[in-house]
C-alpha cells in the first residue's frame, strides 16, 4: 500500500502560507517542521472471508491484505531505526475492522495478566482509532504478549485535559496472540509474536462505507532489558531510574506523544476485495485546509506556554490571513481571548472548518 506523499507544490503552499507575507510560514519555525510531515495512509480492502482470530497470520484470509510500511520512531525518520521490525495489515467487512500485526523480537516477555492494567508497562502493541476525524472522542486498545487487553475511550487528548474512560470496554472485541519462541524464558532467543484483533464497528459507534476515511495509528512500546538472576529486568541509568521506553509507530507524530490524532495515519475503506487493485489514497482537500488550522493551534500552544495567554491576532503568531490550498484562495481568521480561541479557514465556495483551543476540529459549512 503506498502512502500519500505531498507534492513539492503542496509542501510549498503549507510552508509559505500566503502571498501577503511570503516569509511568515516559510519553514513553519519554532521546531514545528516534524509536525507537518505527511501522515502514512492505507486503503483497507473489504473481505468476505473473515479471519479466524487465533494469532495465526498465515491463513488464507490474510494472504492478499497488504502490509503497512515498517514502523519507525515516533518522532520521525530522522531518529534511529527500531532495532526490531514491526508491520501491520487490515481488512474489514460489514461488522468488524480486522487488524493483524507482526512484531519481531528476540526476547519476548510480559508480566501483566488482568484486563485494564496499564499494559504499556510491558512491551505491547497499541491501536488508536478516531472514526470522526475530529481529534476528540477516540479509542485506544493495547495488548501484551500474554494477550492481556487494556481498552479505553478518551474524550480528547491529554494536552486538552482528557477525560479518560478506562471503564469503557470494547465488549465485542476478539483478540489473540501467537508467539514464535518461548514467553518469559531468557535462556533462548525468540523470533517474535503476532497479534490479531476483530473490532466490532458497533463498539466504535461508527460503521464505515466505501470511500470513508478514518484516522488510525499503531504503536509498539519496547523497553530495554537485560537478564538478572534468570529474569528480564528493565535497564536503568546511573541514578537507578528506568530508561525511557521506545515508541515505534506506523505514522510518526513528530513528538513523543501518541495522543495527537491529527498526526495519525489515514485509512480509507474500499469495497474491493484484498486481491483486487486498490485505489490510491488521495489527500482530501479538507485535510489540506486543516494544516493551516493546526499551524495556528501549535503556535497558539507555544504562545500560551511562553506568555501565559493566547495570542489575540494572527499577526502576533506571524501567520498571514490569506493562503492558497490546492490552488484555491482561502482565508484564515482568529477569534481569541487570553484563555481561549477559535480559528476558521474558508474558501470562496463557503467550505469552512474551525478549530478551538482544545484541538476540536469540525466542518461548519
Amino acid at each position: 500500500m503506498k502512502s500519500y506523499l505531498l507534492s513539492a507544490l503542496g509542501i510549498l503552499l503549507i510552508a509559505t502560507g500566503c502571498e501577503r507575507n511570503q516569509n511568515s510560514n516559510r519553514k513553519l519555525g519554532d521546531g514545528l517542521e516534524a509536525l507537518f510531515s505527511p501522515p502514512q495512509s492505507y486503503v483497507i480492502a473489504h473481505t468476505n472471508l473473515p479471519p479466524t482470530i487465533d494469532g495465526n497470520l498465515d491463513e488464507p484470509a490474510w494472504r492478499w491484505a497488504e502490509w503497512t510500511s515498517s514502523f519507525c520512531d515516533i518522532e520521525g525518520y530522522g531518529k534511529p531505526d527500531p532495532y526490531y521490525a514491526t508491520r501491520a495489515k487490515m481488512m474489514w467487512d460489514s461488522t468488524c475492522l480486522y487488524i493483524a500485526a507482526r512484531l519481531w523480537d528476540k526476547h519476548i516477555w510480559a508480566t501483566l495478566t488482568e484486563r485494564d492494567q496499564i499494559i504499556y508497562a510491558d512491551n505491547d502493541f497499541e491501536v488508536f482509532i478516531d472514526p470522526g476525524n475530529t481529534g476528540h472522542n477516540y479509542y485506544e486498545l493495547e495488548v501484551n504478549a500474554h494477550n492481556t487487553m487494556f481498552d479505553l475511550f478518551l474524550t480528547q487528548p491529554y494536552r486538552s485535559n482528557a477525560h479518560i474512560l478506562i471503564s469503557w470496554n470494547c465488549s465485542g472485541l476478539r483478540h489473540a496472540v501467537a508467539i514464535t519462541g518461548t514467553l518469559n524464558d531468557p535462556t533462548d532467543e525468540d523470533q517474535g509474536w503476532t497479534v490479531e484483533m476483530a473490532i466490532p464497528f458497533k463498539d466504535l459507534a461508527a460503521t464505515p462505507k466505501d470511500g470513508d476515511v478514518w484516522r488510525l495509528n499503531f504503536s509498539r512500546v519496547e523497553w530495554d532489558t537485560h537478564i538478572v538472576d534468570g529474569k528480564y529486568v528493565k535497564k536503568t541509568d546511573e541514578h537507578g531510574k528506568t530508561l525511557p521506553e521506545h515508541n515505534w509507530v506506523w505514522s510518526p507524530t513528530g513528538m513523543i506523544d501518541m495522543h495527537m490524532p491529527e498526526r495519525w495515519g489515514y485509512v480509507q475503506f474500499s469495497a474491493l476485495a484484498p486481491d483486487a487493485t486498490q485505489p490510491l489514497f488521495e489527500w482530501p482537500y479538507s485535510e489540506q485546509q486543516r494544516q493551516y488550522l493546526w499551524l495556528v493551534f501549535y503556535k497558539q500552544q507555544k504562545h500560551y506556554r511562553d506568555k501565559g495567554a493566547y495570542a489575540l491576532s494572527l499577526s502576533d503568531l506571524s501567520i498571514a490571513s490569506s493562503c492558497l490550498v490546492s490552488g484555491k484562495r482561502n482565508t484564515l481568521s482568529l477569534s481569541a481571548t487570553p484563555l481561549q480561541f477559535t480559528a476558521t479557514i474558508s474558501d470562496d465556495s463557503g467550505a469552512a472548518l474551525r478549530i478551538n483551543h482544545e484541538g476540536l476540529i469540525r466542518k461548519i459549512r
